[in-house]
């Protein structure tokens, strides 16, 4: 009797059918319209709620019974490694609203607040994020400034939130904010755009992922009833920390889409294209060195992402694998697609072929959900907790 094969990138046939979906949906819908949206900065509206109201791609991770896709983080990982193969911008502004606000609400959140608010955000109806970092704090999270005091059946927000994936167009957003100062403790609120007080600031130009939309929050005298607040006043840094994990492996999934899309840039290119000496590309040995450990990079990080995929689980913590393929994967796509640009040339410094604008989207990779310097030092304390 042989042994039944599995396959770490599609455990199941609905993994693998989501995948082909995928693909269909990237190549029909999402390449088109990838480099255009680019060049303008501008957000494909339209398009990103057909992902709820056509698709049913938000809340994959949501159970079926409460209208989700009831499906795991290796799912989330599928999604957007192939939306990064064509527009990973675009996979930005999904990964803020799917995994930044809907997978921590939903995990996070009672069961009046997913009544209220749960429909509106898988159907695409709204359009939502979260908001953690600030103008003066990145990864020192706990130093946040944005304050919310209690006055009886409401609390007030008075602070500024910054670089928040889908700020311009987003109607309801997770906020973190300190409830006790002197303590650090912080708590989380749900917060619509509708809300007295809330205004968004200026839309940032970027280097990179330019079809996602990014901006600042600023909360002035902000009114959320009490009703908003997401679980137990000052104990949001536990949800913070544990959505953390799944963040960290959604964005790694964006590199490994990055890497194979300027693999095989580079790979076709190299041997179909271009010719140098009278011979293809591809037998100049400077050029084989490049391919060879472009490919041989790519697919280490994408066993690897996967890999920890399989283990992230919203009851259990698993911060030393998650900022693992959070330090290596950004840091191959990042090398990879400078690769690609070096094997193509000038073609690949000019915006004819999708690489270069590969490279400026990987850049964010590894500043974005936490840094890769941060991410060392995680892993350092945590190596240190258990040889300790």
């Amino acid at each position: 009797m042989s042994p039944v094969k599995f396959d770490l990138f599609n455990p199941t046939d609905e993994h693998r059918q989501l995948r082909e979906t995928m693909r269909r949906f990237v190549k029909d819908e999402l390449e088109p319209q990838a480099a255009a949206h680019d060049e303008r900065e501008e957000f494909n509206l339209k398009l990103f709620k057909r992902l709820g109201s056509e698709m049913g791609l938000f809340g994959l991770t949501v159970p079926g019974e409460e209208g989700g896709g009831g499906l795991d983080p290796v799912a989330s990982v599928i999604v957007i490694e192939e939306m990064s193969r064509a527009d990973p911008g675009f996979a930005l502004s999904y990964l803020a609203h799917e995994v930044l606000f809907v997978h921590n609400f939903y995990h996070s959140g009672s069961a009046e607040q997913r009544r209220r608010y749960l429909g509106n955000v898988l159907s695409g109806e709204w359009i939502a994020g979260m908001a953690m970092t600030e103008p003066e704090v990145g990864t020192d999270v706990l130093g946040m400034r944005t304050v919310a005091e209690r006055r009886g059946d409401r609390f007030v927000l008075n602070g500024t939130k910054q670089f928040i994936t889908n700020g311009p167009y987003g109607q309801l957003f997770l906020v973190y904010a300190k409830t006790d100062p002197k303590k650090r403790d912080i708590s989380a609120f749900l917060v619509e755009s509708k809300f007295k007080g809330f205004s968004v600031g200026k839309k940032e130009s970027k280097l990179g992922m330019r079809s996602s939309p990014t901006s600042c929050l600023v909360f002035e005298d902000l009114e959320v009833p009490a009703e908003n607040l997401i679980g137990d006043e000052g104990r949001a840094t536990v949800h913070m920390m544990r959505n953390l994990e799944i963040e960290r492996i959604t964005l790694s999934a964006q590199s490994l889409g990055i890497s194979q899309r300027c693999v095989e840039e580079m790979s076709r290119y190299a041997v179909a294209l271009r010719k140098s000496f009278g011979r293809p590309l591809i037998e100049h040995g400077q050029m084989q060195r490049l391919v060879a450990e472009s490919y041989a990079e790519t697919e280490a990080a994408r066993a690897f992402v996967y890999h920890v995929a399989h283990q992230i689980d919203p009851k259990e913590r698993r911060s030393l694998g998650a900022a693992s393929a959070k330090l290596f994967a950004p840091t191959v796509g990042e090398k990879v697609s400078r690769n690609a640009i070096q094997v193509l040339g000038g073609y690949g410094y000019c915006r004819e072929y999708p690489v270069e604008r590969m490279l400026r989207d990987a850049i964010l990779l590894s500043i974005g959900g936490g840094t890769n310097e941060a991410m060392q030092k995680n892993i350092a304390r945590d190596l240190q907790r258990e040889y300790g």
